[in-house]
């Protein structure tokens, strides 16, 4: 006997391809979220970027800042809107240097470093209108870091409400912004000089 799914029944042609047993392919009430741009990334695991030559956090500043998705290019560091966002507006501060760990940074990159996380949440404020922020760095491979090897700062805007089912069931994060359109309002509302290029 099948099981109910919540699928219409009698749809035209269902008898011709389907039987009693619930074989893969058979429809249900889900709807599926395609991302294959995710792929190239979990392919390549979290050993994917050692050094200067492959690591995107070296690449992107020698990029226009629209390629990279780069909001603001400081002294020592660099602000980036994250490839894979956990919400729209996710941005990462970066040093230029190739170094993975917070203690590697000098004084005046540490000092940047968070002059630039201050401001990327008082953006985001004028921008958004977030009502929270997650902070933080995933220090080494077993600490959580996508790319260990170059040292990242995440500043994720956070609303009430923003987190449901579809990340914990679904695996899926539903984003209500493309990254060309964050970009150019977070670059746009930038103190100081025009960060577009």
């Amino acid at each position: 006997m099948q099981e109910n799914t919540g699928a219409a029944a009698d749809l035209p042609g269902d008898a011709d391809v389907t039987d009693d047993f619930g074989l893969a392919g058979v429809p249900d009430a889900f709807q599926r979220l395609w991302t294959p741009h995710r792929m190239a990334y979990i392919k390549g695991g979290q050993d994917q970027f050692k050094n200067k030559d492959d690591c995107p956090f070296c690449v992107g500043p020698t990029r226009s800042d629209e390629e990279s998705l780069i909001v603001h290019r400081g002294r020592t560091c660099y602000v980036v809107l994250n490839l894979f966002p956990y919400n729209p507006g996710h941005l990462l501060i970066c040093p230029y240097r190739h170094v993975p760990d917070y203690t590697d940074i000098t004084a005046e990159e540490t000092a940047e470093f968070a002059d630039l996380t201050q401001t990327a949440m008082r953006v985001l404020r004028k921008v958004s209108n977030p009502s929270g922020f997650n902070l933080g760095m995933n220090q080494g491979v077993t600490g959580g870091a996508g790319i260990a090897a170059h040292l990242h700062q995440h500043v994720v805007p956070r609303w009430g409400g923003d987190g449901n089912f579809f990340p914990i069931i679904a695996q899926t994060k539903a984003i209500t912004q493309t990254l060309d359109e964050v970009r150019k309002l977070v670059a746009e509302a930038w103190p100081g000089e025009s960060n577009a290029q």
